[in-house]
């Protein structure tokens, strides 16, 4: 069959068996990006409908940031963080260094301008008549901002999927705040890169077979959402 065959086979097995180390790879990197979604969505949805909804002084100039932050280079979020929790930075005393929390604090900083600059885009796109229909009405800031949520729902829901696709795909910040300890902070990108290097491809190709299948099913569930 060939070597990339017979690596496929075990690969296969492997998943179907529930390898517990497969397993535990698995969970660490879905516990770890959900978590970290979860916190970059309650941080960048409000910072992207305040942005599109607000008319100041220096607006241009964060949402420049904005788009430059979503550029940002993973190992340098990893460097700057590592910096911060190391036992000789002004966070060293929590502990945090190698522990799923430090990789999940890098992944909300990824994350949450993504979010933040796609739910921006979405606001910006909205008809404008929303917001004014629903002051016209008697609603408060608040509540013709909420409306304005429910109308661009679909946008908000693809912010926060595009900013799961990043983190869980990413590697240099939970390499380098992780550590990539096994059964404790070894994720799915960092074993696959780990396990090739070893040559144990089979390993390899079943956590990215693992991958590509939760990017497959987050996207298909948006699919069925936008149809709904």
């Amino acid at each position: 069959m060939g070597y990339l065959g017979d690596s496929f086979v075990t690969a296969i097995e492997l998943i179907f068996s529930f390898d517990r180390e497969v397993r535990m790879t698995v969970w660490t990197s879905l516990y770890t990006s959900s978590t970290a979604i979860v916190i970059a969505g309650f941080l960048g949805v409000p910072v992207g409908l305040w942005l599109g909804l607000s008319q100041f002084r220096g607006r241009q100039l964060l949402i420049t940031l904005l788009n430059t932050l979503m550029a940002l280079p993973t190992v340098v979020v990893g460097l700057l963080l590592f910096g911060l929790f190391s036992r000789q930075g002004p966070l060293g005393p929590l502990g945090l260094l190698f522990t799923p929390w430090a990789m999940i604090c890098g992944q909300v900083v990824l994350a949450t301008p993504i979010v933040a600059n796609l739910v921006l885009t979405a606001v910006s796109g909205a008809d404008n008549r929303i917001i004014n229909t629903a002051l016209t009405l008697g609603a408060s800031r608040f509540q013709a901002a909420h409306q304005l949520l429910r109308e661009i729902r679909f946008g908000v829901m693809a912010a926060v999927i595009a900013g799961f696709g990043r983190v869980i795909a990413e590697v240099g910040v939970a390499m380098m705040l992780g550590g990539n300890i096994r059964n404790s902070t070894r994720t799915m990108t960092t074993a696959i890169a780990l396990e090739t290097s070893k040559g144990e491809f089979a390993f390899g190709l079943a956590l990215g077979i693992v991958l590509l299948t939760v990017a497959l099913l987050v996207n298909l569930g948006l699919n069925v959402l936008q149809q709904r």
